[in-house]
């Protein structure tokens, strides 16, 4: 009697979708459908070709707002890079904020130049976190121009490491004779 419960539990907290998709490096990058901060409908799938740092973070979060200097720096160097799977690498922001004035300020101040910021400002109820089942922050998926999850939570120079690896290859041989 004991297990059946036992079961019955699980199976309706399954059910209720509480574990949330684990997402692995190799899967397909679920679709996020939702507006820009600008009002712009926007579409993950949108941005196939390019490699995209999908980005979760807060204006109150200290370590978010250290890191984001160096994702700054990281989006400088390769938004124009050629990748094997596509040309470009931007970021898709996704603000846990619970205030868009908060979001907004903090944009600026850190000087997150991307076009790319989610404008829906619902903290840790904001769906693209919840399909992306972040559970902290901060928190990135590196995604490649197919669409792919190639990183989890990659920082600073790791996330520079994964984008070198990704670039395209310079032929040794020239065009010309």
């Amino acid at each position: 009697m004991k297990y059946k419960l036992t079961v019955l539990f699980y199976l309706i907290l399954m059910s209720l979708n509480l574990f949330g998709q684990e997402l692995t490096v190799g899967d397909k990058a679920p679709e996020i459908t939702q507006k820009l901060i600008t009002g712009e409908e926007f579409r993950l799938s949108d941005l196939r070709g390019k490699m995209v740092l999908i980005d979760f973070w807060a204006s109150w979060c200290k370590p978010c707002r250290k890191e984001n200097p160096q994702i700054v720096s990281i989006y400088k160097k390769y938004k124009d890079a050629s990748f094997k799977t596509g040309d470009g690498f931007t970021v898709l922001s996704v603000s846990l904020d619970f205030k868009q004035d908060m979001c907004e300020k903090a944009i600026e101040a850190d000087q997150l130049e991307w076009h790319y910021h989610l404008g829906e400002i619902n903290g840790w109820k904001n769906a693209v976190a919840q399909t992306y089942n972040v559970k902290s922050i901060p928190a990135g998926f590196l995604i490649d121009g197919n669409g792919i999850i190639i990183g989890i939570n990659v920082r600073g120079p790791e996330l520079e490491s994964l984008l070198k690896k990704q670039l395209k290859k310079r032929s040794v041989f020239s065009s010309k004779d």
